[in-house]
């Protein structure tokens, strides 16, 4: 194997600290911006959160896989508005079920994620090349595809209770949660069952840790390569059913400066731009520091320019502590 059991051991020690880390920073957000202001805490606010958190924690599951073997995608945005728009049309445009038509959106997102995988892994194009020419394939073919309108749902209104219904709301009167946030916390359960219990998973640790000594180990590198960045397509697929149900309509424009941040709440849940390292728990606790910094800087009223610039200054110390960790 490429990672022996000491090793292993003390990676798992490693993410387990970037983890609890990653936690008490989200607790003490939600502290300075509960003093800051009165409307922080409300229950509608809460919800706001998680509900911005939704989209956004998808696309970081999927992209953690690719970080932890060591690449990158920079096309999960376009291709979660490309899989919208290709359920917008098998939705409304074709006269077709609600069920096809999220169907058609998986397929299309995992389809995109097969092609960088397959251009990555057979014709040895660097990860961030080939997924940065995916990222303008796939928004062209949502603007064609689209004839640069959006697609909207309105003469199927179960569409949008994919998203924004509350089955805990029907169970629980009162706690209307959007189904959003239990599709993301059901996406994050299977993530982590991939990555923790499945030799996918395993896999994918040994190609962020060492390729070369996991392709000597008779390892096919490249199938299981293809294997991951298709998954990584699977989640921006299902981030783009997601959004659409959302918004009830499938936004063409949308979706490019979605990967910047669900890369940055893998990073900043400890998965290491290096690769070997990081859990799917930090992603999720990653998503939720950047969409309640931002909902606390929005309450503060701070202009959204600078609502971007403390993300960024946010990641890039993400990204040094990860390499002082490294090091020691």
């Amino acid at each position: 194997m490429a990672v022996s059991v000491p090793q292993r051991r003390l990676q798992v020690r490693a993410d387990a600290m970037q983890t609890v880390l990653a936690f008490a920073a989200l607790i003490v957000l939600f502290v300075v911006f509960s003093l800051a202001s009165p409307n922080f805490l409300q229950f509608s606010n809460i919800v706001g959160i998680l509900l911005a958190t939704a989209v956004n924690g998808v696309l970081a599951l999927g992209v953690t896989f690719v970080i932890i073997t060591g690449g990158i995608d920079l096309s999960i945005g376009t291709v979660m508005t490309f899989a919208a728009v290709m359920t917008g049309l098998v939705i409304t445009n074709w006269q077709l079920p609600v069920a096809l038509g999220v169907l058609a959106g998986l397929g299309a997102g995992a389809f995109a994620g097969l092609i960088n995988g397959l251009i990555i892994a057979k014709l040895k194009i660097p990860p961030f090349i080939a997924t940065l020419g995916m990222l303008n394939v796939a928004r062209g073919l949502a603007l064609v595809l689209s004839d640069l309108k959006p697609v909207y749902f309105t003469d199927t209104p179960i569409f949008n209770t994919i998203a924004m219904g509350s089955l805990l709301g029907a169970i629980i009167p009162g706690f209307n949660i959007p189904n959003a946030v239990l599709i993301l916390f059901g996406a994050a359960m299977v993530a982590s069952v991939i990555l923790n219990k499945t030799i996918l998973g395993r896999y994918t640790f040994a190609l962020g840790s060492n390729e070369e000594a996991a392709r000597l180990s008779g390892v096919n590198v490249d199938r299981w390569k293809i294997a991951v960045y298709t998954l990584t397509g699977l989640f921006s697929g299902l981030a783009g059913v997601l959004i659409a149900s959302r918004l009830n309509s499938a936004q063409p424009a949308l979706g490019q400066g979605y990967e910047l941040d669900a890369i940055a709440a893998a990073v900043i849940g400890g998965t290491s731009l290096s690769g070997g390292e990081g859990s799917i728990l930090g992603t999720i606790i990653g998503a939720f520091i950047i969409s309640t910094l931002t909902n606390g800087l929005r309450i503060l009223s701070v202009p959204q320019e600078w609502q971007t610039v403390v993300t960024g200054a946010i990641v890039i110390i993400a990204v040094y502590l990860d390499i002082v960790r490294r090091r020691k």
